[in-house]
């Protein structure tokens, strides 16, 4: 268990939809998500028959290390089999961890404060932003999916705060 001293604060993983998902099943598929960050583990409820799923549910996973990558994998739920793996993703959460230590407080509402380019070291299908909105700095991810035939996942990402832990300003930004 982590401990308060260690704990940054919590990331909320919106898991909003799935796009074009593959068929693992005769038809269709029934899609659920597992998101990974080291030892922990969160998964979205199962929607049954749909390769364009809309989970909108949040998973919520403790951060130690922003350095440390999140993988997601998107499964196929079957009842009396193993579930198929229907491809997966990973992303790292450093330009938002850096653009959360920015003084945004009197920043207007839409601010741009970091943009990532899609690349071969990210699963990006599209430029991701970080914007600031009603004061809260969130960033939408569609990521593409690997291994897999086709498939895209659209997330959201937003910090909490966690009163009598260290924060995002106490870990020293990495030089280059």
């Amino acid at each position: 268990m982590t401990s308060m001293d260690e704990l940054m604060g919590l990331l909320r993983i919106h898991v909003k939809r799935g796009i074009n998902l593959a068929v693992r099943d005769v038809r269709t598929s029934d899609p659920y998500v597992v998101v990974r960050m080291g030892t922990q583990r969160l998964k979205t409820k199962v929607i049954n028959k749909d390769v364009n799923p809309v989970w909108n549910e949040d998973l919520t996973l403790p951060i130690t290390d922003p350095g440390e990558p999140i993988k997601l994998t998107v499964f196929d739920y079957d009842t009396f089999s193993m579930d198929d793996e229907m491809g997966d993703a990973e992303f790292d959460i450093q330009a938002f961890v850096q653009a959360l230590r920015m003084d945004y407080a009197d920043f207007p509402d839409g601010t741009i404060l970091a943009k990532v380019q899609p690349c071969r070291k990210n699963c990006l299908a599209e430029e991701s932003v970080v914007v600031v909105k009603e004061g809260k700095v969130l960033q939408d991810l569609c990521l593409r999916l690997r291994n897999v035939e086709c498939g895209e996942v659209e997330l959201q990402l937003e910090w909490i705060e966690v009163p009598g832990c260290k924060g995002v300003s106490a870990t020293p930004t990495p030089t280059a």
